[in-house]
């Protein structure tokens, strides 16, 4: 079979790389792929948004299966081109994926269908919207209602804070224009559960959790993940039932319900409150960068099981018992302003996977070209020993501007 991946960062090299473990798979392409996926795949310059492009190329390349990896091919309707031409696609349709580009849609699903999740109220006037927040309590989380890739959320400690976030989210349309949801500040522990969707029919991935924060001890602005682990400790599984029963399942029957039944990966974000499991948010596909520690467990053909839940046969998925952990290296002044083409060397040393988020080659050498810039996975038969591991793989990675938080899995010992 030949399978085209659509995207470009580390959450498409890890697909690509569990792709190329089928024996299945006779062939990959990646659009648009990048300087690391290359190595693997042939990358093909067409934009993930170019949905007509894209499926120009599968049919003229008697593509078997195409798997779509960020939101904004998604957003596109790229599953909905696909399906109407008959090409075999994993990927929810663009009514289904509001689930992620809509943060409003989202909540109003969760409360029409009694789906925990933060208190809420959703506003487009930037005057009403500060008038709210001033009444309320702070923290209050503000989040802009469409895509925004990963920094459309503020917490918001102070007044000064919410304010300038409203600014830029009301005002001056920093992510475009759009309405901005604020939410009760929830605390706990927070993790993230994929899994395979079609329909009412749910299959859970291992949990994991994402640090979203820049810098060590969650200091600094959100950013689209640090680093990543599985193996969850704080979760046991009243948790994981409690999560898939009263949250993920009920949110697959509600899209069923509401005529858009979804078929992918549901992505929940969920917090572990001292009042129980909330969602924090939903995505329409593969976290990044918890597919690059979640794929490396499986122990199945995802080929097989990427094929099945698209043509609505039950997968049959293993997994592999150890635990895995990824660090992030990213572009010194990430998720702000950096700069781009510093070489990076010692790559080929390390002892474990290294998924490419934004690099590209120059002169034969590998330079950065974005925010994250790689993630260094390591596998172990404890967490502990794979952040170990990781640690000491990273070190080997060489280049004068990046950097990356060395905390990744501390709160599963505390």
């Amino acid at each position: 079979m030949k399978v085209l991946v659509v995207g470009s960062g580390g959450r498409c090299h890890a697909i690509v790389e569990a792709l190329s473990r089928s024996p299945q798979v006779e062939k990959i392409y990646c659009a648009p792929g990048n300087a690391g996926i290359a190595a693997t795949a042939e990358c093909i310059a067409i934009k993930e948004t170019a949905v007509d492009e894209l499926c120009a190329f599968a049919r003229e390349n008697a593509i078997g299966l195409t798997v779509v990896g960020p939101e904004v091919a998604l957003e596109a309707g790229i599953a909905d081109r696909f399906k109407a031409e008959g090409l075999r696609i994993f990927g929810p349709t663009k009514s289904a994926a509001r689930i992620e580009t809509s943060k409003e849609f989202a909540k109003e699903l969760m409360q029409k269908y009694d789906i925990p999740t933060a208190a809420f109220r959703t506003f487009g006037d930037y005057d009403e919207a500060l008038a709210y927040v001033k009444a309320g309590t702070l923290p209050a989380v503000l989040k802009y209602d469409g895509l925004a890739a990963g920094k459309g959320v503020v917490i918001a400690e102070t007044l000064e804070q919410a304010d300038e976030a409203l600014k830029d989210m009301l005002l001056d349309a920093k992510f475009g224009q759009g309405r901005v949801v604020i939410e009760e500040y929830l605390e706990g522990p927070e993790f993230s559960l994929m899994c395979f969707v079609n329909g009412h029919e749910v299959y859970p991935m291992p949990a994991a959790q994402d640090h979203k924060r820049a810098y060590d001890g969650d200091k600094g602005p959100n950013t689209g993940g640090m680093g990543a682990y599985t193996e969850l400790p704080f979760i046991d599984e009243a948790d994981l039932d409690y999560a898939m029963n009263a949250i993920m399942r009920r949110t697959a029957d509600a899209l069923v319900a509401e005529g858009a039944p979804f078929c992918g990966v549901l992505y929940g974000g969920l917090m572990k409150t001292p009042q129980g499991i909330k969602v924090i948010e939903f995505n329409a596909r593969f976290g990044d960068p918890e597919t690059e520690v979640v794929l490396p467990r499986m122990k199945s053909d995802i080929c097989s099981v990427f094929c099945d839940v698209a043509d609505g046969r039950a997968p049959s998925i293993e997994w592999h018992d150890f635990a895995t952990l990824g660090i992030v290296l990213a572009s010194k002044g990430y998720p702000n302003s950096y700069e781009k083409g510093f070489v990076i060397e010692g790559v080929d040393t390390v002892d474990g996977s290294v998924y490419h988020m934004g690099t590209a080659v120059k002169d034969g050498k590998y330079v950065t070209s974005g925010g994250r810039v790689m993630i260094v996975v390591c596998k172990a038969p404890t967490l502990r020993e794979a952040q170990t591991k990781a640690a000491a793989e990273v070190a080997k990675i060489g280049c004068d501007n990046l950097f990356h938080r060395t905390d990744i899995g501390d709160k599963a010992f505390k």
